[in-house]
């Protein structure tokens, strides 16, 4: 009878490229449950972008990741109250003007041809930084929201109109800082069906004096921003790219990444 030494060799090695590919099958299942809570947690958990953290995609992708999908934020000092303060009293001041089919002396002062928008309970819902308008990316889930201050109405069109609050005379280029947040509450309207100008209105308050009996003073200027939908609608699919795949690399330009690598 005739045994072959190598049958348990064979029979050993047959063993060992059984547990490897035991480990192995293991290891994928690993894999594709780990992508599985992924793609559940994704589901359950909402990402919401906004102009201001747009802004700083612009500045820096890296810091513009860590913001929204792990939650660490730049350093910030306090909530400025006085500008919050003064943006609710100026729609509370719009508004009465709105109830009474008026415009206010700021809007007359500057010629502007156009009414206030007349729907306040959807404008209400506009202006909430909890829901705002909203446009979602339809593969990724992502929704890009915004909340306006007020809005204008001219030759069944909407006009954005955006209050600022400032301590001294306007730049020649103030209102850059501004272009893209006017640039996204345009697209975000018109996603949602409504037709806008191709400009919109900065109102921006000055502080000029204080009146003898302690009253602050102020002056008003309008800038009128031209406004380029294909700009925000790119940012918004940059922004939607970024947050799909790895954490980036920080910006060269970026003062608060390099700050924390010194």
């Amino acid at each position: 009878m005739f045994v072959r030494d190598a049958g348990i060799n064979g029979f050993q090695g047959r063993a060992r490229k059984n547990r490897w590919f035991a480990l192995n099958a293991n290891l994928h299942i690993g894999i594709d449950r780990e992508r599985k809570n992924k793609m559940i947690q994704a589901k359950q958990t909402q990402i919401y972008v906004s102009p201001s953290s747009l802004r700083i995609l612009e500045n820096c992708p890296k810091c513009f990741y860590m913001s929204i999908i792990n939650k660490i934020k730049r350093p910030s000092g306090g909530f400025p109250t006085l500008g919050g303060g003064i943006d609710l009293q100026l729609k509370k001041h719009y508004d009465k003007y709105m109830e009474k089919g008026e415009l206010p002396p700021e809007i007359i002062k500057h010629k502007i041809n156009a009414k206030l928008f007349s729907d306040i309970g959807l404008l209400e819902v506009w202006r909430s930084n909890f829901k705002g308008i909203q446009a979602k990316d339809n593969e990724s889930g992502i929704i890009l929201r915004g909340a306006v201050d007020h809005l204008l109405e001219k030759d069944g069109k909407i006009i954005v109109l955006d209050f600022k609050t400032r301590g001294y005379d306007l730049k020649e280029n103030t209102h850059h800082d501004y272009v893209d947040q006017m640039n996204i509450y345009n697209y975000l309207l018109r996603r949602n069906g409504y037709e806008t100008h191709d400009y919109s209105y900065l109102m921006f308050y000055i502080f000029e004096s204080v009146d003898n009996d302690g009253t602050f003073i102020f002056k008003t200027e309008l800038v009128e921003v031209p406004v380029d939908i294909k700009h925000a609608q790119n940012l918004f699919t940059k922004a939607i790219k970024v947050l799909q795949g790895d954490c980036p690399a920080s910006s060269e330009k970026c003062e608060y990444c390099n700050w924390k690598g010194k």
